[in-house]
């Protein structure tokens, strides 16, 4: 049931890389997840169609927050904690603040199977594994890519070397905002029940994760494979957490303490990467 929070972490690695943020990827998941199954419940929409909906859903919200920032240049923060609070009341309008279920029911026998779990095989695993590779493709070995470390080490210095870093940020919002896309349909599988007005608190969790990663808060650094990590030590923490007998909001307490103490270390390791660099100078 992680593997939602995965695709998020994939999506704002790319956007904490910049030395951005994205508060509002948990609502635009439930956003987008809630305007498909109101495509294939109410509009009548084939369900195939209806889930491309779900991720076209979120790369406009992507994009929206790219063109705020880059255009508008708004602080990321304000952007998206805006389009946090407009995608969670759109998906209540869009729904007439109904419940939409992905059950076999709506959507078929063959969603879950596809998307989550098949029999005792866990087929989210792969697709997890592949939204990996593609991710850790582009960051690694495309323009986007290397223009992304560029951004976030130091942006008028990219600039002035010619990259365009307007497009580009918006570019990197809009596939933050199809990774939201993405975990919708696999929270969709997970869950099969959307509430509208959910969301809020998800996106910590995806935060977090990309955090404990080594993914540097202040930008310029940081990898997909530390996000996978992230991913791993969330989902190991949440599930031990549980098993161990504890509430849900003790297992939010004591994540909380992982956070801070990951931020703090990346703290440290930019201190003394600073002194490193004083050190050479002199």
């Amino acid at each position: 049931s992680s593997y939602y929070i995965g695709f998020m972490a994939f999506g704002v690695t790319f956007v904490i890389i910049t030395g951005g943020i994205d508060l509002s990827i948990g609502t635009v998941m439930m956003c987008s997840a809630i305007i498909g199954g109101t495509a294939f419940t109410s509009w009548g929409w084939p369900v195939p169609l209806a889930l491309v909906l779900v991720l076209v859903s979120g790369a406009f919200f992507g994009l929206c927050n790219g063109l705020m920032i880059a255009k508008a240049k708004l602080p990321p923060f304000i952007a998206t904690l805006g389009t946090m609070m407009v995608s969670q009341g759109f998906g209540s309008i869009v729904s007439n603040v109904r419940t939409m279920h992905y059950s076999p029911t709506y959507v078929g026998d063959w969603f879950r199977p596809t998307f989550y779990i098949s029999g005792n095989f866990p087929v989210g695993t792969i697709w997890l594994l592949g939204a990996f590779l593609i991710a850790t493709f582009l960051l690694n070995k495309t323009r986007l890519g290397r223009y992304n470390f560029a951004i976030g080490s130091n942006e008028e210095a990219a600039r002035l070397s010619g990259v365009k870093t307007d497009r580009w940020k918006i570019a990197i919002y809009t596939i933050c905002g199809l990774f939201a896309g993405f975990a919708g349909i696999f929270f969709g599988a997970a869950y099969t029940t959307i509430t509208p007005g959910k969301g809020n608190g998800e996106e910590l969790n995806a935060i977090a994760a990309v955090v404990i990663g080594g993914t540097s808060m202040s930008g310029g650094s940081g990898s997909m494979v530390g996000t996978l990590i992230g991913v791993l030590i969330m989902s190991t923490l949440k599930k031990g957490l549980s098993s161990v007998g504890l509430q849900a909001h003790w297992q939010t307490f004591f994540t909380g303490f992982v956070v801070i103490g990951a931020v703090l270390l990346d703290n440290a390791r930019n201190r003394a990467a600073s002194k490193v660099k004083v050190a050479v100078k002199k």
